[in-house]
């Protein structure tokens, strides 16, 4: 299942979270964002197990937007032991996106 970031939830769900965690940031407005949305659904599903999936409105939640330097949207970052550790922009097909998941975690 994909989960719903916050300012006030981001640290103790995503940056203290002992799974590595896939945080899709993204907006309503967004049409490539509507487009990855299945693609991050499923990862949530298939990867429930071993890692944490979620999503940041960024219109909601400018702070972490600027906070983790958000230029262009979506933006999926794979956060593991409390830091970024691989960072990915645009479109990505399910594929594309479990390999950069597989490939930093």
């Amino acid at each position: 299942m994909t989960k719903s970031f916050t300012q006030s939830t981001f640290s103790d769900e995503v940056l203290a979270s002992d799974k590595p965690v896939l945080v899709d940031f993204w907006a309503s407005w967004c049409g490539p964002c509507k487009m990855i949305a299945p693609v991050v659904d499923k990862l949530a599903a298939d990867l429930s197990a071993s890692h944490l999936v979620g999503k940041v409105d960024i219109d909601s939640n400018p702070g972490l937007a600027q906070e983790y330097a958000i230029q262009s949207i979506p933006t999926l970052i794979l956060f593991k032991d409390g830091r970024a550790v691989g960072r990915t922009m645009g479109f990505q097909s399910e594929t594309q996106l479990r390999n950069f998941v597989i490939s930093h975690s």
